[in-house]
Order: C-alpha cells, then structure tokens, then sequence
C-alpha cells in the first residue's frame, strides 16, 4: 500500500525533472556556448575552408572532371595529387582519403571524407567501442577510430615520411569531416607519439583540423593537444554536444524514447562536475572554433563570426534544440559559412593594409593562444579532471615548486620588457614610414 501511494510522488518528481531539462534546453541557444569566447584571428582560421574544399574532393571520382565542385571549384592541382583510397583499398578499415602535396600553402595534406550512411565498414567503425574500452597516452580513445587511424598510418607512413624530409619547410596536416575528423584527430595523436617513424618530424609541424568533429577522446587529451588539433563547429551541429556515446544511439534506435527519457533524467541529476570527473567520457578534441551566424528569436542568417577558445568546462555539453542541427553537420555548409567568416575577417584587416601591424596582430594571436592553452591546462588541474598533467610543449610548461615558479616569473618579466622594447621599435618604424591621410588610413611615405 505505501508502494502505490508513492507512485505519484515519484511520477511528479520525474515530470519536473523534465520540466526543468525541456525549459534549459529551449532557453540554451548554441551562441551561449562560446559567448565568452575570443575572436579568431584571419591568420589562424584562413585554412578551414581551404581544407573544407580538399575534404569534398574526397567524394569526386575524378577530379581533372568534377561533378560536384562548390562554386570557385575545389582549388586542387590534380598534378599535385598524390594517392587517392577508395573504399576498396581501406577494406573497410579506414573511410576514403587522398593525399594532396599543396605547394600553393606549404602544406601535406591527408583529407578523410565524413561517414557514409549506405556503407556497413562505417558504422562498424564508429561502433566498435566501449566506454573505456581504449586507453592512449594517459587518457581515453574512442576505439573504432583509433584503430582506423593506426591502419592509416602504417599504409602511408612510407611515403608520409619521404615528403617530410623531402619538404622541410612544409607542415604535415590531417583534416576530415564528421567519422573522418575523429580518423584525422586519432591520426595526428598517432603521429605525435611516433614522430620517429617520420623521420623525427617536429611536433609543431604536425596539425590537425576536424570539421564537425566527433566526440572521440577524454578530456585530458583534448585539452593536452589543442596545440595541435583544431575543432570546427557550425554554429547548432549536434555531433560534438551529443554526450551520449554514439554507438549506444545507433544500437537504440529502435527504442529511442526511452534513451531520451534516461538521458533527460540523468542531465537533470548529475551535476556537470561530477560529468567531468569521468576519465572515460569523450569530447570534442583540442581548440575550437565556433561559427555562429544565427541570433536566438531572429530570422535568417547573420554575418558569421568565429570564436575560438581552449574550454575545460562548458564544452560543448548541452545539445541545441535546432531545426538546424543536422543541416549545420553538413560539409557543405560548414564550407560555405567558412569562406564566408574568412572573407569578412579579409575585409576588415584590408582597412589597416599595414605590414607592421599585420605581423604584430600575426605575434599577439601566437601569444594569446599559448597563454589560452596553459590557461586550459592549469584550469584541468584546477578541476582536478582525471590524468590532467602538463606536458612540455612549445607553449612552456607550468612549475609547481617555488623556486622553479620564481625563475619562471622572473623569466616572464624579462620576456615582457623584452617585447614592450620590441613593440616600441615597431611603433617607432610605422611612424618613420607611414603617414594618416585625410581619412584616417596608412600611406607610405614619399
């Protein structure tokens, strides 16, 4: 009898917490995620849609005739391409990739293309895995991905570390979109740790930039390689905020309600930092960048701007109740909205057409983003986020003795005088050989 008179009691409690999981979610737009974020630098972001285009020549069969190129074309020497593999060379192991030696950027790059939905060899990619089924380097992997990854690098580690050595001065770069980016993403970890397999390659020569990227590595790796790896995120794209493992949502399908009634039930209970405490749990790999184009209550799209940030907390967590958030996945589109944030970002550095600054704007986003990647480090200690270390990097390393602390702050503060006197010598050239005309702009001298 007190079984059934609580019935009612435990139903009213469940109704509220669904009340309260529907009211967060339909107040939650996608610009509050990255509404503290700082602006991306045109330097920093001008590769995206670049890579975009490479990513869609993927799915060409021939790229001297292509059937499907987005306007402008995809802006690839067909005699500067290297390899192409097809679904018959992976065996389904791997998702379809080409090899392209970009002369134009100094670049090699490998584009893997996005999940097909009518091929098996991919979803038994994307859910071959369990939650902390494979652990690298210290942290957690999304297992599928990282065996595609490794069956990637021994088929062209041969010929990757021939045009490593062939082409000093060129950076090695993995892109892909959606099951690619996290192909790409494992990839670039892959190689970090096996540097010597390349010929030794530098790690800063070593990038990474997953469009649309699946949430493929713990928290600890994510945020320990955003010096490498870059995320990007059309502004309501559900795959990087789906929490759930993917290969539960796939395995569901037939009883989805009740994983949403589950999911809503545990987002209302678990508190975020006890999520974050989880070293299983997979996020969004490394730095991202957040396109957003749309404002909450409004209609049609706004001029694009991109915010970029290295998030501990608050990333990506919270899936966007959006009539938009399967056509922002999309590669198409992400494309599209890229160029378009670029060409704005153009536009707006073509008003101080001055090298000077053009190179000191180039330093400050350097700086800025290396104060960015020890500040999310430090904040993965701060939360006490399982395996958070500080590994050595080209940003520095944090100390936590005192003396070493003390020689850091003292080295910090001769670094600062030592760029105010650098800053001071450029302000000193600009006005040496610039003039303000009527209008307020830079002109050379006569």
């Amino acid at each position: 009898m007190s079984i059934i008179c609580g019935l009612p009691l435990v139903e009213c409690v469940y109704c509220l917490a669904c009340v309260r999981w529907a009211w967060k979610r339909c107040l939650h737009t996608a610009g509050h995620d990255s509404e503290t974020w700082g602006f991306a630098a045109t330097q920093e972001f001008e590769p995206v849609p670049r890579l975009c285009r490479y990513i869609l020549a993927v799915y060409e069969d021939d790229l001297r005739n292509p059937l499907w190129a987005p306007p402008g074309g995809y802006g690839i020497n067909p005699d500067w391409l290297l390899l192409r593999k097809t679904y018959k060379d992976t065996r389904g192991r791997a998702p379809p990739y080409i090899l392209y030696l970009d002369h134009d950027h100094a670049d090699i790059v490998l584009a893997i293309r996005g999940l097909n939905l009518a091929r098996e060899s991919d979803y038994a990619v994307l859910l071959d895995n369990k939650l902390g089924k494979r652990k690298f380097d210290g942290g957690y992997v999304h297992n599928g991905l990282l065996k595609a990854a490794g069956w990637v690098m021994d088929a062209e580690c041969e010929i990757l570390r021939e045009l490593v050595e062939k082409y000093p001065n060129y950076t090695l770069t993995f892109a892909g979109h959606s099951l690619g980016s996290g192909v790409a993403a494992a990839l670039s970890m892959v190689v970090v740790q096996n540097r010597d397999r390349l010929g030794n390659i530098e790690r800063k020569r070593v990038r990474c930039y997953a469009i649309a990227p699946a949430r493929c590595m713990s928290l600890n790796l994510a945020v320990r390689y955003a010096d490498v790896i870059n995320s990007v995120v059309l502004q309501d794209d559900f795959l990087p905020r789906t929490a759930t493992p993917l290969e539960d949502i796939f395995k569901s399908l037939f009883c989805l309600p009740c994983l949403l009634c589950l999911r809503c039930m545990r987002d209302t209970c678990i508190p975020e930092e006890k999520m974050l405490k989880d070293p299983r749990r997979l996020y969004a790999p490394g730095r991202l960048y957040h396109i957003v184009e749309r404002k909450p209550f409004r209609l049609g799209r706004f001029p694009p701007v991109v915010r970029t940030a290295v998030p501990v907390d608050g990333r990506f967590e919270h899936i966007v109740l959006s009539c938009n958030a399967t056509s922002d996945h999309a590669i198409i589109w992400i494309e599209k909205e890229a160029q378009r944030a670029l060409d704005l970002m153009m536009e707006k550095d073509n008003t101080m057409e001055v090298p000077a600054k053009q190179i000191m704007q180039r330093q400050k986003t350097m700086t800025r983003h290396g104060q960015e990647y020890k500040a999310a480090l430090q904040r993965a200690k701060t939360l006490d986020i399982p395996h958070a270390f500080t590994p050595p990097s080209e940003y520095g390393t944090f100390d936590e003795e005192g003396e070493e602390s003390s020689r850091s702050e003292a080295e910090s503060s001769v670094s600062s005088t030592n760029r105010s006197t650098v800053n001071e010598s450029w302000d000193v050239l600009i006005e040496r050989l610039f003039d303000k005309d009527e209008h307020g702009h830079m002109v050379l001298k006569r």
